[in-house]
């Protein structure tokens, strides 16, 4: 079937110049067009063609005069699968406990991997599923989702067949990740080898045999896991074709973007605490930088040097790592203003942060992420003629369509 996305005020189509990913001069545009409109056929963008004065000719017309159209956005890093609250630990924080200080005393990732533990598959799916449709009426059209609340055999094996679920019922692509090296878990807690053994013995194989995962990322922190013990886990990973993805240099500097770097990991996560040095690295890799404004702000802690990433060439996604402990955070619109005033990203840098250069993260550019011939047909449409109203109009959720694969799954 032929479709005609008609008269947009805009189309932003975060095309960068053929590339994969946008830095440099291409980051600080969003490549505008106007009087045009695009046409489909079946999920795939056939054209973008001045937009014609009869329409006859196509099968399906969808009118979005005085419309805003972007890429669909891409949610590069979420933990949205999990039982529980944290409303308690929340509470610490605001009267000054930090979350290594909650962690060390048996809370933080622990208190979720309890609740996960005593929560069944349907449980989780059921949750997760409400979570996943927050984002598709924000104009996600892909997202990224990673276990870690397990953190046993059969607890992450559950997560991880929750989310698969997730990617058939929720009508979005789904990308899953396997974040066994969270943390460690109480029963391993003086017996670190002893869970890494788990991991790379039992867990990851299973994984790969019942293709439950594309990526498996650690968690690299003084608190978690040591760059000698990510590099354990990722030989085994790596072995069995999984992409790798890392946290690191959040809290602490120890050699986890080095790691990262070494293994050539399609991301480094958060960087916080990321300084000259670590800057350097990864802006001489093709490992993106995805930074999370969310967790600065939910912990009211630093913010990744997005500008200094920016300026020294790396390429820099955005995500609103949403989870229950340190971003509990659905809110696209109002993180984006987040990365503006506290980041100090351009409108048009945060834009191609969460499209084309979130799809690169997912290492899913090649057919999403811009509004380009041959790519799906995924797109947010904005109720606005103006983009910069999603900056302007703090935390308001402008998305009133979100298009998927040339169908329309969320009308406002």
């Amino acid at each position: 079937m032929t479709t005609l996305l008609y008269n947009p005020r805009a189309i932003l189509t975060c095309a960068a110049g053929g590339k994969l990913y946008a830095k440099g001069d291409d980051f600080g545009t969003c490549n505008i067009l106007t009087g045009s409109s695009v046409v489909i056929e079946d999920d795939i963008i056939k054209s973008i063609i001045p937009t014609p004065e009869k329409t006859e000719n196509f099968e399906n017309v969808i009118d979005l005069t005085g419309k805003t159209l972007l890429p669909g956005f891409i949610e590069c890093h979420t933990h949205l699968v999990f039982a529980g609250n944290r409303i308690n630990e929340f509470k610490m924080k605001l009267e000054g406990a930090t979350y290594e200080e909650i962690a060390a005393s048996g809370g933080g990732i622990n208190t979720t991997v309890l609740a996960v533990r005593n929560a069944t598959e349907e449980e989780l799916l059921d949750s997760a599923i409400k979570r996943v449709e927050k984002f598709i009426r924000q104009g996600v059209t892909t997202i990224e989702i990673k276990s870690g609340y397990g953190l046993s055999y059969d607890d992450e094996l559950k997560l991880l067949r929750v989310i698969k679920k997730l990617g058939e019922v929720c009508g979005i692509d789904v990308a899953a990740t396997f974040l066994g090296a969270h943390t460690f878990p109480p029963e391993y807690k003086s017996d670190h080898g002893a869970y890494i053994k788990l991991i790379t013995q039992k867990m990851l194989p299973a994984i790969a045999d019942e293709n439950l995962a594309e990526f498996c990322d650690g968690f690299c922190e003084s608190s978690a896991f040591s760059p000698a013990e990510i590099s354990q886990v990722f030989d085994t990973a790596a072995s069995l074709g999984l992409k790798l993805k890392l946290h690191t240099d959040q809290f602490n500097r120890i050699g986890g973007l080095a790691t990262a770097i070494k293994y050539g990991a399609v991301s480094a996560d958060h960087l916080e605490v990321a300084e000259d040095e670590e800057c350097d690295i990864i802006s001489a890799s093709e490992t993106v930088a995805v930074l999370l404004p969310g967790v600065s702000y939910f912990l009211n802690y630093d913010y990744a040097p997005a500008v200094k990433l920016k300026n020294k060439g790396a390429v820099v996604a955005l995500a609103t790592d949403f989870n229950p402990g340190s971003s509990h955070i659905t809110n696209i619109p109002f993180l984006m203003s987040l990365a503006s005033r506290k980041m100090g990203l351009t409108f048009e840098n945060i834009i191609n942060a969460w499209t084309i250069n979130a799809a690169y993260a997912l290492r899913r550019s090649d057919n999403t992420g811009s509004v380009e011939p041959g790519k799906k047909a995924d797109f947010a449409v904005l109720d606005t003629d103006d983009y910069r109203e999603v900056f302007y109009n703090v935390a308001e959720n402008l998305n009133v369509m979100t298009i998927k694969n040339g169908r329309i799954i969320y009308k406002a």
